[in-house]
C-alpha cells in the first residue's frame, strides 16, 4: 500500500506546493490579519473537488475554521486531521532575507515564507489526503474529519474549540496535528497555566518633598524577583523528560513622569507536568503574592487573575493514532523517534475531552516563528504518505 500512497503523493507534489504558496501570500497573522481571505482559499480549493466541507464560527459569529467531513461506507470512530491557516507574527521584516510572503519555492525545492512549516503546508498536504480519501471512503470505516484552523497562533484555539461544539468529542477518537519536523512525532506536550498579578500602591507625586508613598511598580519588581526565585517540583523518573517552568512575560504599569504609580500588573506563564497541575501552580502565585504583601505592605492586596489552563498531556507510542502515524512514517522511510514537547498545543486542548492526539510530524524546517521561515518539500512524499497510511490503517481500509 505504501507504494502507491508514495506515488499519489508524488503525483500531488506540484499541486500541494501551489495550494501552500497560496496560502503563504495571503498574511493572516494570528490577531492581527483578517482570517477570511485564507479561509476562502481553502474553502475555493475544496469546493472545486466537491469536498464537503463547512465553515465553523466562533460564539461572536466569526469565521475560525473550515471543517472537512468524509463519512465511510462502514460505521466506526472519528478521527481527525488538523492543521492551522493563521501563523506567528512576521517580527521584524527588515532581518528576513525575502518578504514574508513570498510563497515561493525555489529550485533546490525550499518553500519560502511565514507559514511554510507552520502550519500552511500541512493544510495543503491534508487536503490532498481528503480529496483521495474521499474517493474511497465506500471501503472505509468511522469518519474522516479535516480540521482547518485559525485562531490557534493566539493561544485561544478557537477553531479547536468550535469543533468540539460542531462534534460529539466523544465520537472522536483520535487527532494528528500537522505541525513540522520529519524527525519526532510528538506523543505529548506540557501544560500551561496563565495569569495575571495586579499589584497595587498608593499615588502620589514623584517630585513630593515627603516620603514617596508606595510604588505599585517598585512592588512588582519585587514580585518578579520572588517568582522567579520559587522552586518548582522536580520530574517524576518515568513522568514529563520537561520540568515544570514559571515565565514572567509581562510588565506594565505607570504613566508619564510625575505620577506615582499606583498600579501595575504582572504576566505569569506556568507550563504544566504530571508533577505540577493548574490548582499547584495558581497556590505557587498566590503564596508568592502573599509573600510580597507581607513583606512590602500596601493598601490593597495583590489581586490575581486566572487567564486560561491546558492540562498536559502524554500518549504511549503504542496507542493510537500514534502507534498508526509511527507505522506510516516508517513505512514511508522515515523513522521518527517519539517526543514529548515543551511548548502546549492543540493537543492539550483535546486532552480535555481525553481526544488522544499526535502534535508534530511534518516537514523540515527551519525560522519556525522567526526569521526566514521555510520548508523543505523533498520530504513532502514520504510525509504525506506517511499520514495517509495513517489514516487508512486508522479507519479500517477493506480492498
Amino acid at each position: 500500500m505504501i507504494a502507491d500512497l508514495r506515488r499519489q503523493a508524488e503525483a500531488d507534489a506540484l499541486s500541494v506546493a501551489a495550494l501552500a504558496s497560496e496560502l503563504i501570500r495571503t498574511p493572516s497573522r494570528g490577531g492581527i490579519d483578517d482570517y477570511e481571505p485564507v479561509l476562502t482559499i481553502v474553502g475555493t480549493w475544496l469546493q472545486a473537488r466537491q469536498l464537503p466541507h463547512r465553515r465553523l464560527r466562533n460564539p461572536d459569529g466569526d469565521s475560525v475554521a473550515v471543517l472537512i467531513e468524509i463519512p465511510g461506507g462502514r460505521p466506526g470512530p472519528t478521527w481527525v486531521l488538523d492543521a492551522c491557516l493563521d501563523t506567528a507574527p512576521f517580527g521584524d521584516e527588515a532581518a528576513w532575507s525575502f518578504a514574508p510572503t513570498v510563497g515561493d519555492v525555489t529550485p533546490a525545492g525550499i518553500l519560502r515564507g511565514r507559514g511554510a512549516s507552520d502550519s500552511k503546508s500541512a493544510a495543503a498536504i491534508f487536503c490532498h489526503i481528503a480529496d483521495a480519501v474521499s474517493r474511497q471512503a465506500s471501503q472505509l470505516a468511522g469518519t474522516l474529519v479535516v480540521l482547518l484552523d485559525v485562531d490557534e497562533h493566539t493561544g485561544n484555539f478557537g477553531g479547536a474549540v468550535a469543533l468540539m461544539q460542531a462534534i460529539d468529542p466523544t465520537s472522536i477518537a483520535g487527532a494528528m496535528i500537522g505541525y513540522p519536523g520529519h524527525e519526532e512525532v510528538v506523543i505529548g506536550g506540557r501544560g500551561v497555566y496563565r495569569a495575571r498579578l495586579h499589584v497595587h500602591g498608593t499615588a502620589g507625586h514623584s517630585g513630593s518633598s515627603k516620603p514617596s508613598p508606595s510604588n505599585a511598580i517598585s512592588r512588582a519588581a519585587r514580585l518578579v524577583t520572588l517568582l522567579e526565585n520559587q522552586p518548582l517540583p522536580a520530574p517524576a523518573p518515568a513522568g514529563f523528560p520537561q520540568p515544570p517552568k514559571l515565565t514572567v512575560t509581562e510588565f506594565h504599569g505607570g504613566e508619564g513622569f510625575t505620577a506615582v504609580p499606583d498600579h501595575a500588573v504582572i504576566g505569569i506563564d506556568i507550563r504544566l507536568t504530571d508533577v505540577l497541575d493548574a490548582n499547584a501552580a495558581e497556590a505557587i502565585i498566590r503564596k508568592t503574592a502573599a509573600q510580597l504583601d507581607a513583606q512590602l505592605p500596601a493598601s490593597r492586596p495583590t489581586e490575581l487573575t486566572s487567564v486560561l489552563s491546558w492540562p498536559p498531556f502524554r500518549l504511549d507510542p503504542t496507542e493510537q493514532p500514534a502507534a498508526a502515524l509511527l507505522e506510516g512514517a516508517i513505512a514511508a522511510g522515515i523513522i521518527p523517534q517519539t517526543k514529548v514537547a515543551g511548548p502546549s498545543n492543540i493537543g492539550n486542548l483535546f486532552a480535555t475531552q481525553k481526544i488522544a492526539t499526535t502534535a508534530g510530524f511534518g516537514l523540515p524546517y527551519t525560522g519556525l516563528h522567526g526569521t526566514d521561515e521555510q520548508a523543505d518539500l523533498s520530504a513532502l512524499p514520504a510525509v504525506q504518505a506517511a499520514y495517509h497510511h495513517a489514516v487508512l490503517t486508522l479507519m479500517d481500509l477493506q480492498a
